[in-house]
């Protein structure tokens, strides 16, 4: 015999005041040097985005924007040529 269970996640916000409301989002959250989450609503979740920065992930390196050998080779080439009008005008 095979049975389901299904379970709700409630909101743990709402669930603080006793109320019961579906929850559809998780909120993360760094506690004691680990990172939590917590069940809530579309508004808690809202609420929390607007009041907290979102948590970055420090512990890996930024990587380097990769510059195109095109658009590093015509740039240099035209900060050649407005030094070459200059030296004309300087020479005359």
């Amino acid at each position: 015999m095979v049975t389901e269970v299904f379970t709700r996640k409630y909101c743990d916000p709402h669930a603080v005041r006793e109320e019961k409301v579906e929850a559809s989002e998780v909120i993360q959250f760094a506690w004691d040097g680990a990172v939590r989450e917590v069940d809530a609503c579309g508004e808690c979740f809202q609420e929390h985005e607007s009041r907290m920065e979102p948590l970055v992930d420090y512990s890996r390196p930024v990587k380097k924007r990769r510059v195109t050998k095109k658009s590093s080779a015509s740039s240099a080439s035209s900060t050649e040529d407005a030094g070459n009008g200059d030296d004309a005008a300087d020479d005359e």
